[in-house]
């Protein structure tokens, strides 16, 4: 129990000062005495953990792993086995329990696409395998429908193959050929009812021999498997996500051929795709989490989903100006979890998304939520708002999300904002100097200013793309996103301006942060010359 001397101990580490602190220390003794968030082997080397209620996201550390899945990796690291005969048996159960032809264990969905693609190429020639990456007189094409450009076919491309997207059948048609190594395919609506569904596309593709791979990775493990059924090939999916399996490992499911050369093409075996390597512990505990899959009782686990959510919207129902509604899942394919949709009126809050979902990010516990806001007012017509998955708590956390929570709409603290007339005029071109981690490299800005509003243009080293932001005093912000054709590059720079120059730090987004500096340009006066 919290007493006095404890509570002056703890107010330097409440976030946002006495404010905050002393709305939130009260409600402690009435908080859930869950204290494992308190010392963990994290707190050990001084990283924080954390609450995890934005669902099965790699960064904050994916899926909480079923017991059972935990025994058969502490069993399995216990003796040891030859890895090839291993995955032979364990292929032949995988084959049992999801109809497919054959499976294999891979460490990630990610890497099951890599070495699919490169099973794909070689067929299980070891000679093949060593040319990898170099293509020359190999297949070397994947054709991707438009749809399904994500970050993850970066994983096919890491092999060398060049990707070849298309937009409807004729241009699917008229791209097949003998360089066609594969077609990589995200699932979902389009994929199961589109133009370019894989039943569409398998028409067209099984008659010349190309494979199908589906990238189900936060699909739930269904039989028969509907994309096998609808004319895949292989489908991979993650062991992260929904399956509650080993975070660092996935399942590459389908034609037993396929599969058994995507398995020769990664670890134990040498070449290019050593470095995917699996071992016994995440293939025996990665086949736990598929025989645990159809022994689960989904529907009691969605029940308490629903429950710790009503809970937490129950708790958020007296405080006026925010909106709570429950979303299930539906039709969709992926990330079959309920969510929780908190929203409310900036009038009486006066915070965006992003500042409520940084306020539980800096609280004590730690909460990770989904968030949707920006530093900048919003317009009229919407809402900030976050969202909360429930799939990966513990019982009594949806208790300590409530209440942190509800002290922060309920009392909304007073953030400190950049506000006041643009001390210049920044339109033009500026030269800037990115300092990344191990590299200084040379970029360009180009800005349109109306009052405090900023557009532009970011020409970066991978592409340019347009930016916006705001000026206000002498303190800037400017966004910068590109995410054409699967790429994810989201900056985020403030700093300070002043006539000539100007400073700051950059969010990286998922790649961390970096240094960057910029000044006018200065152009040639011919006149002069």
């Amino acid at each position: 129990m919290l007493n006095r001397r404890k509570i002056l101990k703890l107010l330097p580490k409440l976030p946002f000062g006495g404010l905050l602190a002393a709305e939130i220390i009260p409600r402690l003794g009435s908080m859930p005495q869950n204290r494992s968030w308190d010392q963990t082997i994290y707190e050990s080397i001084g990283v924080r953990s954390l609450i995890n209620a934005r669902g099965t996201v790699t960064i904050v550390g994916a899926t909480r792993m079923l017991p059972e899945v935990q025994e058969a990796m502490d069993a399995a690291t216990r003796h040891y086995v030859q890895l090839d005969e291993l995955m032979e048996g364990v292929g032949q159960k995988l084959a049992q329990l999801t109809g497919a032809e054959w499976g294999c264990v891979t460490s990630g969905a990610s890497a099951a696409i890599t070495l699919a693609t490169i099973g794909s190429i070689t067929r299980g020639d070891p000679d093949r395998l060593w040319q990898i990456p170099d293509l020359t007189g190999l297949k070397d094409e994947v054709i991707i429908p438009s749809y399904s450009r994500t970050a993850y076919e970066c994983a096919a491309r890491a092999v060398g193959v060049k990707m070849i997207e298309v937009s409807n059948a004729q241009e699917l048609e008229s791209a097949l050929g003998p360089r066609t190594a594969m077609i990589l395919v995200l699932t979902g609506a389009q994929s199961a009812h589109g133009p370019l569904s894989i039943t569409k596309i398998s028409a067209l593709a099984r008659p010349m021999g190309i494979p199908i791979l589906a990238d189900a990775a936060a699909e739930e493990l269904l039989v028969p498997n509907p994309h096998l059924t609808q004319g895949a090939d292989l489908v991979a999916y993650s062991g992260g996500k929904c399956l509650r399996g080993p975070q660092c490992a996935g399942l590459l499911l389908g034609r037993k051929d396929l599969v058994q050369s995507a398995w020769i093409a990664g670890a134990p075996h040498h070449g290019f795709g050593r470095g995917q390597k699996v071992g016994r512990e995440e293939i025996m505990g990665m086949l736990a989490a598929v025989e645990m899959w159809f022994k689960r009782d989904h529907l009691a686990e969605r029940s308490i989903w629903n429950q710790w959510l009503n809970h937490i919207s129950g708790r958020l129902e007296s405080v006026s100006g925010v909106k709570t509604v429950v979303s299930q899942p539906g039709d969709q394919l992926s990330n079959r979890f309920p969510s929780l949709h908190v929203s409310w009126d900036m009038t009486p809050i006066p915070l965006t998304g992003f500042d409520v979902e940084n306020l539980l990010w800096e609280s004590n516990p730690r909460i990770a939520v989904s968030g949707a806001g920006s530093f900048l007012p919003f317009p009229a017509n919407m809402q900030p708002n976050i969202r909360i998955n429930p799939s990966q708590l513990k019982a009594g956390e949806e208790k300590i999300i409530a209440e942190a929570l509800y002290t922060i709409l309920s009392k909304p603290p007073v953030l400190q904002k950049p506000q006041g007339a643009p001390a210049i005029d920044i339109s033009g071109q500026w030269d800037v100097l990115m300092q990344f981690a191990a590299s200084e490299v040379q970029q360009t800005f180009i800005f349109e200013q109306n009052g405090s509003e900023i557009i532009g243009t970011h020409i970066a080293s991978y592409a340019s793309r347009d930016l916006s932001g705001s000026l206000y005093g002498d303190q800037i912000l400017i966004r910068s996103p590109y995410s054409q054709d699967g790429v994810r590059l989201n900056f985020e720079f403030t700093g300070t301006v002043n006539e000539r120059s100007m400073e700051g730090e950059a969010s990286l987004g998922e790649y961390g942060v970096a240094r960057w500096s910029a000044r006018r340009h200065q152009y040639d006066n011919p006149a002069k010359k």
